[in-house]
């Protein structure tokens, strides 16, 4: 079993991810009204917007709950009490958050696709993050149970370690993430970027969805570990939290790319220069994330078995 003041720590930490999700969205959520081109969406889409701040304010708000309920109610005490708290907000946290994500994205697509593609937009946004949140990680509880006690037989400070850093890494990542995305939302509502070709708000739109793709990679381990875990640390949540990040820093590269494009090709008006722009930012962020890891991997691996090969031959 998990030491308790690890699984605190972790539930804290991990409502602390969210909170930096919710902080940035919020923040947009406000200023997209005292945008130029607020006044001129259809009043349905207005009063969306609305219904969109609401919800990051519910989900705001309940992720402060456990700071209160530990200060007030236990004293600053790790319990079983404050965990189990911590882990039931943060479940619940998760649903306005979805419902916010389809919000936004309906909101840009409606106004590079129109009412029905900005509609599917944001249904399937809604759905993809219902899906990594809640789906398989209830399906996956069954499978999860003989973990905690295979934990037993190995290092439980090792992978406590490994656990805090993945999800400090994760932290690292979703501030940039959460930012990036706040800047998109907040581009198609400014009015220069109704001058833009259909094919750049096109691009753009699909470096959001991308954007958006790698926020709901990265607040997926947090969602596994109270859902399916309940906090408890196990190597299975380890190798899945990496991969989840993996999977961000995959995706992300190709949002970023998709805006460098729009972005050369408004000040250039050049689509050469553009798509070499796009490229570049694309290559390099690979490169150095993959390239350079993976390669360094592989020679570990050579000089591993180099090794062993010569322990081999002595014997």
């Amino acid at each position: 079993m998990t030491e308790l003041r690890h699984k605190v720590k972790n539930a804290l930490d991990e409502a602390r991810t969210l909170i930096l999700c919710a902080q940035v969205l919020l923040g947009f959520q406000f200023r997209a009204f005292f945008e130029q081109r607020f006044e001129a969406l259809p009043p349905a889409t207005r009063a969306l917007e609305v219904a969109g701040l609401g919800f990051l304010l519910v989900a705001t708000v309940l992720l402060f709950m456990p700071a209160a309920f530990h200060r007030i109610v236990e004293t600053g005490e790790d319990t079983d009490r404050l965990h189990k708290f911590a882990t039931s907000v943060m479940c619940w946290a998760l649903l306005p958050f979805s419902i916010a994500f389809g919000i936004d994205s309906f909101v840009a697509g409606e106004s590079v696709l129109g009412r029905v593609g900005g509609t599917w937009a944001g249904i399937g946004i809604t759905l993809l993050t219902l899906i990594f949140w809640y789906g398989p990680q209830l399906l996956a509880r069954k499978s999860e149970q003989g973990d905690t006690q295979m934990n037993e037989k190995e290092s439980e400070s090792k992978l406590n370690t490994k656990i805090e850093q993945v999800l400090t890494e994760i932290r690292m990542v979703l501030p940039g993430v959460q930012g990036l995305r706040g800047v998109q939302m907040g581009a198609v509502m400014m009015q220069s970027f109704e001058k833009l070709p259909d094919s750049s708000k096109q691009l753009h739109f699909g470096g959001l969805l991308l954007i958006v793709l790698s926020a709901i990679f990265l607040m997926t381990p947090p969602a596994y570990h109270r859902l399916v875990n309940r906090g408890e640390n196990t190597e299975r949540f380890h190798s899945f939290a990496s991969q989840m990040l993996i999977a961000a820093m995959v995706s992300l590269p190709l949002g970023i790319s998709a805006d460098v494009f729009v972005v050369v090709r408004k000040f250039s008006q050049s689509l050469e220069w553009s798509i070499a722009a796009a490229l570049a930012s694309l290559s390099m962020a690979w490169a150095l994330w993959f390239g350079v890891t993976l390669a360094r991997k592989s020679k570990d691996s050579n000089e591993q078995r180099h090794r062993l090969s010569e322990a081999r031959a002595s014997v």
